[in-house]
């Protein structure tokens, strides 16, 4: 028994640096072996201890519906990545079905349920590979080198259609594949660029719909006759328009979330005779973002963006009314399906239930909740619930963003603030769970602030285009100074103990709010960032480089790349004059790593500090639980030491 206890005490310390022994002498948190810090003191043992509930929780996420058991596929972690795990029942016992080292990322079944496809990368590359559960093991059906997208099952289950860029080695070609049948893969659409994708397969399997990406505000629809392989365009290029949740009905017409014609997105049909889009539901002023059809063809369930918060209607084919799911949690609602018996499945996002898996049924409107994951013994209830920030920007433009803040009851007077600045720059801020974030609010009396400035998906197309292109992008930046400004007066929080935070393009803000708005913050900590726009479009992913350039501006062109350069946080890094903490993964195809290390030598060369928390087997963002844990230890020492001292 003894030699039995010393030898999994020995597997467990493996995984950390070697000095592990030593650090455990000295009341030191050993750190995982694939993080390497620079100028990141080490983590006190007493810390760990501290904020370990916060780390215990789990989340669930509604995958798909077995449709041979008609239980829940949903993807939870139970060791270090989050995995596929089977749920026979409501509340029953979670069975895992993948144990791989790195995180599944999506999974679907065959529409019989014969079989299970997922797919995964290495290391946060993103070089995804699609795999099938065969009794239990994981069957690679690519080859293992090009990056592949799982798309969507034919009617009959006999295909599958999914994107690789495996010709080029850029860009997503078409394939139809019998996953029985790896070799049997052959390619349908080649693509010359943009983010080609396989969205629906028409009813009688003769048609496969057919998505390129040019922008977010751009994507171009083609329906592919799968026997001649000949394409025709439903889109036209000279008016650019939106889709999402686009799915063929059990009738044949096309469904789409749309704003063409709009400001907004609406539900309606795509006529695949004239091309022409004809809403059926509208919200006004709220975007429609994701539904799901009914098998029957009876219901359409279909998610209303209002600000950032989840509202969940149901669109009744027969008498055209629409309900709404008013039962639901506040919070974000994410991956809706129907299963063939006709309950609704859907994830749920909300800082005071955390995340899970639930179901509806769409005649009686009944709820039902599938999943209750841990939150580490603490009660998610007690967790603060976000308030709507609504502002004019300086040009008038209205704006909002999501504040928590700590209880004033348990933390008293004016509390300390941390912007956190969401990526994309097509991103949303929403009230979701905070994770182990909930310990700075919850215990530090740190309030958080999560702003949409002008660029954030759901406001409308005018809205996310706002600061497309190098002359517009900082007037984002401009933004965050008038919610700092709008922030600083309120009573009850703290004007001189201010930080910024954000991740990938909110990286990039946060440096760019550092230099503009240094005098009003303490510090500022980003996650694999971006630090000058012209090095980023030239060492991106090549696959990803055109799409960047949409948004960002083209470095090729003389007079962009100019002022590209001229709004580049490194042009000006010497004039950073607060601390500074940079969070890296080595294995980032979006934000190169370089990106991380050109800043910080150039923040440090003016003496001023810099730590760098660097991950070798990470890409854009941790997603290993050791990897999460420690970053987040990291960065509670330094908010202590630079937000929370006042000097």
């Amino acid at each position: 028994m003894r030699f039995a206890l010393a030898w999994q005490i020995a597997v467990i310390f493996s995984v950390f640096t070697g000095g592990a022994a030593a650090a455990e002498a000295n009341d030191i948190a050993p750190r995982p072996a694939a993080l390497v810090a620079d100028q990141v003191p080490d983590i006190p043992q007493a810390i760990v201890d501290q904020t370990r509930p916060y780390m215990e929780y789990r989340t669930a996420s509604f995958v798909d519906w077995d449709p041979g058991t008609k239980a829940m596929l949903i993807a939870t972690r139970f060791a270090e990545t989050r995995q596929l795990h089977r749920v026979a029942a409501p509340m029953a016992q979670r069975e895992q079905l993948t144990f791989a080292s790195e995180p599944v990322s999506s999974a679907r079944y065959a529409p019989d349920g014969s079989s299970l496809l997922f797919q995964k990368d290495s290391g946060g590359n993103e070089v995804h590979q699609i795999f099938a559960l065969d009794d239990g093991q994981p069957k690679l059906l690519t080859d293992g080198k090009s990056r592949n997208s799982l798309g969507p099952w034919s009617s009959s289950g006999k295909l599958l259609a999914f994107g690789s860029n495996k010709r080029t080695g850029l860009y997503n070609d078409i394939y139809l594949m019998n996953p029985a049948r790896p070799d049997s893969a052959r390619m349908l659409v080649a693509s010359t660029g943009g983010g080609w994708f396989p969205i629906d397969f028409s009813p009688d399997d003769k048609q496969l719909l057919v998505f390129n990406y040019v922008s977010v505000t751009d994507n171009q629809l083609y329906l592919i006759d799968i026997a001649k392989g000949v394409s025709r365009k439903l889109t036209d290029s000279s008016n650019p328009v939106a889709y999402e949740g686009l799915q063929f009905a059990p009738d044949g017409r096309l469904w789409a979330a749309s704003d063409d014609g709009s400001d907004v997105k609406r539900l309606g049909i795509v006529n695949l005779e004239t091309s022409l889009f004809e809403p059926v539901v509208d919200e006004k002023i709220w975007d429609i973002t994701d539904f799901d059809i009914s098998p029957d063809g009876r219901w359409i369930a279909f998610e209303v963006n209002q600000a950032g918060r989840s509202v969940l209607k149901f669109y009744d084919m027969k008498s055209g009314q629409v309900r709404a799911a008013d039962g639901l949690p506040a919070g974000v609602i994410s991956g809706a399906k129907f299963a063939p018996w006709g309950e609704l499945g859907l994830t749920l996002n909300s800082n005071q239930t955390g995340t899970d898996a639930y179901s509806i049924n769409p005649e009686t409107l009944a709820i039902t909740r599938w999943t209750r994951s841990e939150t580490g013994g603490l009660d998610a209830a007690k967790n603060v619930a976000p308030e709507l920030v609504e502002i004019e920007s300086f040009d008038g433009e209205k704006m909002s963003g999501f504040l928590y803040r700590p209880d004033p009851a348990r933390h008293k007077g004016r509390r300390p603030l941390i912007i956190n600045i969401h990526g994309g720059p097509e991103g949303q801020a929403t009230p979701r769970f905070l994770g182990r974030d909930n310990h700075l609010i919850n215990e530090l009396g740190i309030a958080i602030f999560y702003p949409n400035v002008r660029g954030s998906t759901g406001f409308g197309k005018r809205f996310v285009s706002l600061d497309n292109g190098p002359w517009r992008r900082e007037n984002s930046v401009l933004d965050v100074g008038e919610f700092l400004d709008h922030l600083r007066k309120d009573k009850r929080i703290d004007r001189k103990r201010i930080a910024v935070t954000g991740g990938s393009y909110g990286g990039y803000m946060t440096l760019a709010s550092m230099l503009r708005y240094g005098s009003k913050l303490k510090a500022g900590l980003e996650v694999v960032g971006i630090s000058s726009f012209v090095t980023f479009l030239e060492n991106t992913e090549a696959y990803r480089r055109d799409l960047r350039r949409v948004e960002y501006g083209d470095e090729r062109i003389p007079e962009q790349r100019a002022k590209l350069e001229e709004i580049s946080p490194l042009l000006r890094a010497n004039e950073i004059k607060i601390p500074l903490m940079v969070v890296t993964g080595a294995n980032d195809p979006r934000v190169p790593a370089s990106e991380a290390d050109q800043v910080i030598a150039a923040v440090r060369a003016n003496g001023r500090p810099a730590w760098h928390l660097l991950a070798e087997n990470e890409g854009h963002g941790f997603r290993k639980k050791a990897n999460g844990d420690y970053q987040f230890w990291a960065s509670l020492i330094f908010w202590k030491k630079y937000l929370l001292e006042e000097k």
